[in-house]
C-alpha cells in the first residue's frame, strides 16, 4: 500500500468515531404526551409550550433529535385511559403525563418505560411513588400542593365572602385527591362555621346541574379544587358562579384571569417547563427512580376586582396587601 493511502485510510479511521458518536447523539428520541384538554385549548398550548422551551434550552429540537407523539382527550376520561395504555404499549423514550388519571393507566401498561408527571396531587396516595424522596420505580414528577392548602382556600373565602356559610367543593372523587382535599377542607370547616358538600366534576351536565341546585339556599360559595374535569370546563364553572352570584375560589390563576374571583396556587405552566429538565436528564441516562418528586416553593394569591364588585363583595385591605396580583 502506498503512504498516501495509508494516511487518507488512518485519518479517515480516526475520525469514524467521532462521526459516529455526533450521529449517536443526534439520533432521533421519540416522547410521548398526555394531555387531558383539547388541542386548541390557548391554555394547553401554553403549557405544551413552556414544556418545548424547556427541552429547547436543554439541546432539543423537535426534527432534529425528538419526535412528540401528543395526546390530546379534550376532557373524555375513557379516551385519555385508553390513549395512556396504547401510549405505555408504544414504548416511546419517555412520556409526560399530565395528571393522575393518566399515571394510574400508564403503570398499569408499562413498569419499564420512563414517566414524568406534572400536577399530580398526593402522588405517594395514590401509589404512583414509595416515596417523594426516593420514587424507587419508572414514574417522578412535580405535584402541585399538600393537603394544608385546602384549608387554606376555605380561610381565604371567608376572608373575601365573609357571610358564606356553606361551600360546594368541586373535585374528581375517582382520584385519591378528590377524597383527601375533600377531607381536608372538612377537618377544617367547623372552626370557620362552614358546611362543606362534594361535587363531581364528571361531565358538563352534572356540574351545571349541581351548582344550580347548590345555589338555591343562601350564603353559598365553591371551592373549585385541581382536576382535569375543572379545568377543561373552567368557562362553564366561572359562568354559573357569576349567574349564581356564588363568591368562588380556584386552585389556578387563569380561572381569574377568565373573570373567577379568586385564586390560590403554584404556576402550573412552571411545572412542565420543569419537567423539560426531568426528561432531557432521563433521555441522557438518568432513572427516574433516582429523581425525587417536586413541590412548589412558592403560591400566588390573584383577585379579581372587577369580579368582586358584580358580587357586592369589598375585598379586606389586608387581603389585598397580601395579593401577588390584582386583576381590575
Amino acid at each position: 500500500m502506498r503512504r498516501r493511502e495509508f494516511v487518507t485510510l488512518l485519518g479517515v479511521a480516526a475520525a469514524w468515531p467521532l462521526a459516529a458518536r455526533a450521529q449517536q447523539r443526534e439520533r432521533m428520541r421519540r416522547i410521548g404526551v398526555l394531555m387531558p384538554w383539547a388541542s386548541d385549548d390557548p391554555e394547553a398550548q401554553a403549557r405544551i409550550g413552556a414544556f418545548l422551551q424547556g427541552l429547547q434550552q436543554s439541546g432539543w429540537t423537535i426534527g432534529r433529535n425528538i419526535r412528540l407523539d401528543t395526546h390530546w382527550s379534550g376532557g373524555d376520561g375513557e379516551l385519555y385511559r385508553r390513549q395512556a395504555t396504547e401510549l405505555a404499549a408504544s414504548a416511546p423514550d419517555v412520556i409526560l403525563a399530565s395528571g393522575a388519571a393518566a399515571v394510574g393507566p400508564l403503570l398499569q401498561a408499562t413498569r419499564t418505560v420512563p414517566i414524568v408527571f406534572v400536577i399530580v396531587s398526593d402522588p405517594v396516595g395514590a401509589g404512583f411513588v414509595d416515596s417523594l424522596a426516593r420514587p424507587g420505580g419508572n414514574v417522578t414528577g412535580f405535584t402541585p400542593s399538600e393537603y394544608g392548602m385546602s384549608a387554606k382556600w376555605l380561610e381565604l373565602l371567608k376572608q373575601i365572602a365573609p357571610s358564606v356559610t356553606r361551600v360546594a367543593v368541586l373535585r374528581d372523587a375517582s382520584l385519591i385527591s378528590g377524597g383527601g382535599t375533600f377531607g381536608a377542607i372538612q377537618a377544617v370547616a367547623p372552626s370557620l362555621g362552614v358546611v362543606p358538600s362534594p361535587v363531581d366534576v364528571r361531565d358538563a351536565a352534572e356540574i351545571e346541574r349541581a351548582i344550580t341546585t347548590f345555589a338555591r339556599s343562601p350564603n353559598s360559595g365553591l371551592i373549585v379544587t385541581g382536576s382535569a374535569g375543572a379545568t377543561v370546563h373552567r368557562n362553564l364553572i366561572i359562568a354559573l358562579a357569576a349567574r349564581h352570584k356564588l363568591p368562588a375560589i380556584y386552585f389556578e390563576r387563569f380561572f381569574i384571569a377568565s373573570g373567577g374571583l379568586i385564586s390560590y396556587g403554584p404556576d402550573y405552566i412552571d411545572q412542565y417547563r420543569q419537567a423539560a429538565g426531568y426528561v432531557d436528564r432521563i433521555l441522557k441516562g438518568e432513572k427516574p427512580a433516582d429523581l425525587p418528586v417536586q413541590a412548589p416553593t412558592k403560591y400566588e394569591l390573584v383577585i379579581n376586582l372587577k369580579t368582586a364588585k358584580a358580587l357586592g363583595l369589598t375585598v379586606p385591605d389586608k387581603l389585598l396587601a397580601l395579593a401577588d396580583e390584582v386583576i381590575e
